[in-house]
């Protein structure tokens, strides 16, 4: 599984942030690694300077090997909790729609 992280201009793309998310990903996703190919990681600062409650945004988009990708987003106060918000909705998309598939 391939975990590729973008952040918009507000947000510094350390290589630090890139491995708590990948991190974070691989830990949630792990039992999906074998269908999953890639994870795009979207990271955005609403108001940048300005600040504001849940102004940061993770966009998840997930590649599964023979399906269509499916994407979730969460916004929070900070970067850290929009990323586990959206990892907990793409972990639940993605048990739902498995799920699914196995029931046919």
């Amino acid at each position: 599984m391939l975990v590729q992280v973008n952040t918009d201009r507000n947000i510094e793309g350390s290589a630090a942030l890139a491995e708590r998310v990948e991190a974070a990903l691989r830990e949630a996703l792990g039992r999906f690694s074998g269908r999953i190919t890639r994870v795009e990681v979207h990271l955005s600062d609403h108001n940048s300077a300005k600040g504001g409650a849940n102004d940061k945004r993770c966009l998840l988009e997930a590649r599964l090997a023979g399906l269509k990708p499916i994407a979730v987003s969460h916004e929070a106060a900070t970067i850290e909790q929009a990323v586990d918000g959206a990892t907990r909705q793409l972990e639940r998309s993605l048990d739902s729609m498995l799920g699914r598939l196995r029931g046919r």
